[in-house]
């Protein structure tokens, strides 16, 4: 059965799906240390990224993946709160789905570090 929310388009489902997102960066941070985390390294990145990064391409690099850190984390997290609204028994494939949504947070770390490394190791 289809959400009966589908079927809005134009202008007000614009203004919905606003909303809805809204909503959820609200839930995140309310709700998810991680998140809160990512978003205070983010606010001390994204300027440093500015300023230290020499071209426009550098700086766009950088500034990418700050915000892909915080795309998977909120993606992690609605994998995270999918799972427990089924069960909070533990359960094999329960683990699996987290374990897995932790390591995507993982690698797109990594990948920031490797990425402002090279871009900053280049400049010098």
């Amino acid at each position: 059965m289809e959400s009966p929310f589908k079927g809005k388009t134009g202008f007000r489902r614009l203004i919905n799906a606003f909303g809805y997102s809204m909503e959820g960066l609200s839930a995140a941070y309310k709700n998810e240390d991680a998140f809160r985390q990512e978003l205070r390294l983010a606010l001390i990145l994204i300027p440093l990224a500015a300023y230290l990064g020499h071209t426009g391409m550098e700086r766009a690099v950088m500034i990418a993946c700050v915000f892909l850190v915080i795309i998977v984390e909120l993606l992690n997290s609605s994998v995270e709160a999918t799972v427990d609204r089924i069960s909070l028994d533990h359960h094999l494939l329960a683990k699996r789905a987290k374990d897995i949504g932790s390591a995507a947070v993982l690698l797109s770390l990594l990948n920031l570090v490797v990425v402002w490394s090279l871009v900053l190791c280049t400049a010098l």
